[in-house]
């Protein structure tokens, strides 16, 4: 990959990395005031309930997203982004516009859908 198309991705990811910190940090404060002002009856408490779990699951969708985004600047640092984790080819450039955080090529990717690929931690 050229230097020109590696630092465009560089850019867009660590715009990325700094929109879902923001997020999750926003998150979490959402979450820590959802008790504020205690609820009095059962219906307010499960409706304070019902939203932290909410911000709770999106908090964490957004973590693990950053988790990709910042595995994917390492990737560039170590100079092996748009390289499959799994088999080593290269990764389609489109599939990279268009997540440019995967980790593995389309046939990797769909081997781990289907539970024929063990998920590689790097």
């Amino acid at each position: 990959m050229d230097k020109r198309k590696l630092d465009q991705f560089k850019k867009r990811l660590e715009e990325r990395q700094h929109q879902l910190k923001r997020n999750v940090s926003r998150t979490e404060q959402d979450g820590r005031s959802a008790d504020e002002g205690t609820a009095q009856d059962i219906a307010d408490r499960a409706a304070s309930s019902y939203t932290k779990e909410f911000l709770f699951h999106q908090s964490n969708n957004e973590r693990q997203l950053l988790q990709m985004v910042e595995g994917a600047l390492s990737r560039i640092h170590e100079g092996t982004f748009g390289q499959c984790i799994s088999c080593g080819k290269e990764i389609n450039p489109k599939r990279l516009e268009a997540v440019p955080w995967t980790r593995h090529c389309i046939e990797c990717q769909e081997k781990l859908e289907q539970g024929r690929l063990e998920e590689a931690s790097r």
